[in-house]
């Protein structure tokens, strides 16, 4: 008799109960997360009534491939520029947020007793927030077009990728025998250098990849494709001393940056919501009732915790950011849950073998019970916020909201000197990174056969050695170059020379100080291949620079490589406004902080298809504006009240927060509903033979009414040929006429009676 091995069975049942419990989930409007969950704990060993799985240990695998795809996915929804052109506000409140939820973390697990690792991770379990359930409960109260609630996003955004960073961290720690501040050091070190070394290469690489073979590839292979290079990279992360989940979330912002991005994120979604599913379930497994019993008195106090800590220090690090005090308290009051990332963390812990057992199933309760209590977190924020201010004295009120508006109408405006310096620090970190990555490739991978081979002819290594060194000077030569030539000639430096005499001397310092650093790569390659004496290798590497600063060669390649460069980082923003998907520039420079601009879909049954915005009459009705409207690759800028809107226009609509939401709301429930009998409206052909007495001989088909009054359409005329014959306008229907008509089931029925 056929088996099947047990990974098929345990996956069968896993895919049906968790289908089963996310639909329930989904008719009482609760996150899918926490579906899955309880549909692992409901197959776990420890649900004797039910069916358990078999083999767990297969399905922890497969949970560790969801986390990969997971983190994958998230990095395609990161964006290098978004993160850039946020400001310092997010940043400000996430890392405020996150530090201080840490050290909450922290002070309760020792309150607890338990160990000093449980004590850091659950740190790091507490701090981050669940853009999941945040998005969704924003969706399903009618928050999301509000203005806070872009502020929470960005947050959120800063929050995954700072928890990516604390992943490798907890790693670092875990691996040693404490908290080493030089080991600290060197981690952090090591994760600047390979996340500058992956993007940059990446960056340059996979878009001209993609651009190259565009014409080929197709939708199964795009995803094979990309799929394919989330785990190449997953492998290159655990070779160079990262986690999997780390390598698969920056090649995920990799090819965020290129013009398929928007087509991987659609294909790549099926696999995420499989394997994520999968973890979820694995995640639901390790609860056990016991434990969860014994540590209910912890579990609670972490819940009070959280909704506290979050309630306070979420509000206060979006004070902190610049919001005032009524969205700072909104936009805390949001982020009191814990959502995936405390269960990616806990996974780590638990693979490392640093954390206690009983440390992961308090961790998923408290995240069940802050999920629950998440609306209603969101919705006490306005009433706690209207009883602050009635406690709170009025010049205090006044101070923070006046600092508050300072800080968002303040433009942040940066000298020429802040500037120039900033962008030559980070021109020299980028390219001094990519040579040092090219000298590590060419010692480690060509120096060893090229000493074999000038063995073998010449008797001794010297001829190798002096090969590599060359071929690896010429490597990094164009890098060399923009090192020291690059921002001589930009707006900043000739301003900064022309307006004042004393700003020469320090420039000059910034170019030979270039020099320097890029020939001290230069004296490390000669000095690790030749035992010349020091002199003669600083005069050669001088030279060198000098001839990589003079060479038209070197010159044309390093922009060209720039340009590229460019051009990949700059593809999706420019796909972007091709296709209309990309909001226009002055959404940032509206005056009015509690303005903004709002994106809207019509919806394919809408009422308001077809019809005018004169005929809408929105500013009347909501009295906001409709300033563009988006209709495949065409951009109708500033339309006109005759302009028409179609069903899966995209809007874009300016108004404050609430009048938005009215918007929404109301373009929601002005649609047709859906035809309860729809089989009705089944198209029927029928032959309809006019007999003696018939209404319809002697006239015309426009005179006989068979269109317009009986609803029906006749397609010919029978006339004993192969094909039906075309009727004339003119020609008049004629007694034993053979026609032949389509039209509904009722409509043929009426006009049957007449003919």
């Amino acid at each position: 008799m056929n088996s099947i091995p047990p990974l098929i069975a345990d996956l069968a049942l896993i895919l049906v109960v968790a289908g089963a419990v996310t639909l329930l989930f989904k008719k009482l409007k609760q996150p899918l997360v926490l579906g899955y969950i309880v549909a692992g704990f409901l197959v776990s060993p420890n649900m004797p009534l039910t069916m358990s799985v078999v083999d767990k240990a297969d399905i922890h695998t497969w949970a560790d491939i969801g986390v990969i795809f997971l983190l994958f996915s998230l990095g395609l929804d990161f964006s290098v520029k978004k993160i850039l052109k946020m400001g310092a506000a997010p940043v400000i409140a996430a890392v405020s947020i996150i530090i201080a939820m840490m050290v909450l973390g922290n002070i309760a697990g020792h309150a607890f007793g338990w160990s000093h690792m449980d004590c850091i991770f659950l740190g790091g379990m507490l701090a981050m927030s669940s853009t999941t359930i945040i998005y969704k409960a924003y969706n399903d109260m009618g928050l999301s077009q509000q203005g806070f609630s872009q502020s929470v996003m960005s947050v959120l955004i800063l929050e995954d990728i700072l928890a990516i960073v604390m992943m490798v961290m907890l790693s670092a720690i875990a691996g040693g025998s404490g908290l080493n501040g030089g080991q600290m050091l060197q981690s952090v070190l090591k994760i600047v250098f390979f996340l500058v070394l992956w993007f940059v290469v990446g960056l340059y690489l996979v878009p001209t990849f993609l651009r190259l073979v565009r014409r080929l590839i197709s939708d199964e292979t795009l995803l094979i494709v990309s799929l394919g290079l989330c785990c190449l990279m997953a492998v290159v992360s655990t070779k160079v001393g990262f986690s999997a989940a780390f390598g698969a979330f920056v090649m995920g912002s990799i090819l965020a940056e290129t013009i398929e991005a928007e087509r991987i994120i659609k294909l790549v979604e099926p696999v995420k919501n499989l394997f994520g599913a999968i973890f979820f379930v694995s995640v639901g497994m390790l609860v056990e009732p016991k434990i969860l019993v014994s540590y209910a008195l912890p579990i609670l106090i972490l819940v009070l915790t959280i909704l506290i800590g979050q309630a306070i220090f979420g509000s206060l690090g979006f004070l902190l950011s610049g919001q005032g005090l009524k969205n700072a308290m909104r936009c805390g009051f949001s982020m009191a849950q814990i959502g995936e990332f405390a269960f990616i963390i806990a996974s780590l812990g638990l693979s490392l073998h640093v954390i206690s057992e009983f440390l992961y199933p308090v961790v998923v309760a408290v995240s069940v019970v802050t999920t629950f209590l998440t609306p209603y977190m969101i919705r006490a924020a306005v009433p706690c916020y209207n009883g602050l201010v009635r406690v709170l004295p009025k010049r205090w009120i006044q101070r923070v909201e006046h600092t508050a508006a300072d800080s968002a109408q303040t433009e942040t405006t940066m000298s020429n000197w802040k500037k120039l310096v900033r962008a030559l620090v980070l021109n020299t970190l980028i390219y001094g990174i990519l040579s040092a990555a090219v000298i590590a490739i060419m010692f480690n991978l060509a120096l060893a056969p090229l000493r074999v081979l000038s063995t073998s002819l010449t008797g001794t290594h010297w001829a190798g050695n002096a090969v590599c060194g060359v071929l690896t000077i010429l490597l990094i030569s164009p890098f060399l170059r923009s090192i020291v030539m690059k921002k001589n000639h930009s707006e900043e430096f000739t301003a900064l020379w022309s307006e004042n005499h004393i700003n020469r001397f320090p420039l000059i310092f910034t170019i030979l100080l270039r020099i320097l650093i890029a020939a001290a790569f230069v004296f490390y390659i000669l000095t690790y291949l030749t035992r010349f004496a020091n002199a003669l290798i600083i005069t050669i590497a001088l030279i060198a620079v000098v001839i990589m600063m003079l060479s038209r060669v070197l010159k044309k390649q390093s922009i060209s490589l720039e340009r590229r460069f460019v051009n990949n980082l700059r593809s999706r923003d420019v796909a972007a406004r091709v296709h209309g998907d990309k909001r226009p520039l002055f959404e940032g420079r509206l005056l009015d902080r509690d303005i903004h601009i709002g994106m809207f879909t019509i919806p394919e049954d809408s009422k308001w298809a077809g019809k005018t915005l004169k005929n809408l009459k929105f500013r009347n009705r909501f009295g906001v504006h409709v300033s563009g409207i988006i209709r495949g690759v065409q951009h109708i800028n500033i339309p006109t009240g005759s302009s028409i809107l179609f069903p899966n226009d995209k809007i874009q609509v300016i108004g404050d927060d609430e009048q938005l939401a009215n918007f929404g709301k109301t373009m929601k429930v002005e649609v047709y509903q859906e035809d309860p009998d729809i089989e009705r409206h089944d198209m029927k052909m029928r032959q309809l033979v006019l007999r003696p007495g018939s209404e319809f001989i002697g006239k015309t088909l426009s005179e006989s009414g068979i269109r317009d009054k009986y609803n029906c359409m006749v397609v010919g005329v029978e006339e004993g040929q192969e094909k039906l014959t075309m009727i004339n306008p003119a020609r008049k229907l004629e007694e034993g006429d053979i026609l032949w008509v389509v039209g509904e089931d009722e409509s043929l029925r009426n006009l049957t009676e007449k003919s």
